[in-house]
């Protein structure tokens, strides 16, 4: 048996990506940017076994076996079968010769919620490429398979601060995720995750993109006109580290997303009322301050993603336990980078007076753009056991 088990991470778009202009290989009708997102907070984890006496393909999802026929996960397990061929009629000889029959047995799980908006398909076919490359053999541009398993997939192929160039070619070879930055480029920023619902949403992102499509004016009209600009915007602030600007379209990009998906009909509701309220406070937040010293982005859910500098973070997490007080998983409540209690000021308190929703946020994942993908060198983490089954706790 060959196995190998490796680790991909979140990637939260703040230049949105809502729309393909082919659905088979996943070609998107405008460009997008994102951060991504650490994986000691959030990742999944995948290991791939390959091995002769395996009777057939399988895959275990959060610990459920799961349809291996889905046909994006097929296109990711053909495209790199090919490529593997390809490099052993090159020549190429180190074992990989003996497996490119065998069947695969693949176990992933995330330590996040699965299907809440918090870009889990990216992580998870980011992982499956990257691990069935090392499994194979693969090396190069991979963000091209990635990309035909789930779109955002492409983008947390690589770490830091990523662009997915739409391309012009009707084949998609030239729509590919590309490194704008390093993790390490921007040190002082943070990410705080504010989870309003782990629940998985009403509507799936392939659906929702589909119907955007076909009947919203607004999204043609975004996609032509407003997202070239933006993306130069956006790669220029980062660049220069410059998070007012930063902050800025952040926010007004994942509005306009949503203002599509109202646009849309009939229209679709990712954000719920837990989610207006945290959009509201942060702009008391930052008026208070008559700065940007906080912005939001929210994808395909409910779920907020509040990006901030270093400075900003304790005092932030204290208006929002003021705001959403945790209902009753007290320590809990704070996951991820360590935070401190900070004192608010009356001034600060009277400025972000609101509505209290307890409970409404369940819980706060704190952390900092991160790294792409990895190869895990701990067999205590493979998933597959022995016998290229799932291990108990998987």
């Amino acid at each position: 048996m060959r196995k190998v088990t490796c680790t991909a991470p979140v990637n939260i778009a703040v230049i949105k990506y809502w729309g393909k202009r082919n659905e088979e290989l996943i070609l998107p009708i405008n460009s997008s940017l994102s951060v991504t997102l650490h994986q000691d907070q959030l990742k999944t984890t995948t290991s791939i076994a390959a091995s002769r006496e395996f009777t057939e393909d399988r895959i275990w999802l959060n610990g459920k076996e799961d349809d291996i026929n889905h046909p994006r996960l097929q296109s990711c397990l053909r495209e790199i079968r090919r490529l593997a061929r390809k490099r052993r009629n090159s020549g190429s000889e180190d074992g990989i010769s003996r497996i490119l029959n065998d069947k695969v047995h693949i176990c992933s799980i995330n330590n996040f919620p699965t299907a809440a908006g918090l870009a889990s398909s990216a992580a998870g076919y980011a992982c499956l490429v990257y691990s069935l490359a090392k499994l194979y053999g693969v090396e190069g541009e991979l963000s091209e398979i990635a990309r035909q398993g789930s779109g955002s997939a492409c983008r947390s192929m690589y770490g830091g601060f990523v662009q997915w160039l739409m391309g012009e070619r009707e084949d998609g070879k030239d729509s590919l995720a590309q490194q704008v930055e390093v993790e390490t480029h921007w040190p002082e920023l943070r990410i705080l995750i504010l989870v309003a619902s782990a629940e998985k949403k009403h509507v799936g992102s392939t659906a929702g993109m589909q119907t955007s499509v076909e009947t919203s004016p607004l999204l043609k009209f975004r996609a032509a006109s407003v997202v070239s600009g933006r993306m130069a915007e956006m790669i220029e602030s980062i660049r220069k580290k410059d998070f007012e600007s930063f902050g800025q379209l952040t926010m007004k990009d994942s509005n306009q997303f949503h203002a599509t998906c109202l646009d849309t009909f009939p229209p679709i509701f990712y954000l719920n009322q837990v989610s207006q309220q945290i959009i509201s406070l942060v702009h008391r937040y930052n008026t208070h301050y008559g700065q940007t010293k906080v912005a939001y982005s929210f994808d395909a859910g409910p779920n907020a993603v509040i990006f901030m500098l270093e400075p900003t973070v304790n005092e932030f997490v204290e208006v929002v336990k003021r705001s959403f007080p945790p209902a009753s998983n007290g320590d809990l409540f704070i996951k991820g980078l360590p935070v401190s209690p900070a004192p608010l000021s009356q001034e600060l308190t009277s400025a972000i007076e609101g509505d209290m929703c307890p409970g409404g946020v369940r819980y706060v994942i704190v952390t900092r753009p991160g790294p792409g993908p990895v190869q895990s060198q701990d067999p205590s983490l493979d998933l597959l056991g022995a016998d290229g089954l799932p291990k108990p706790s998987t």
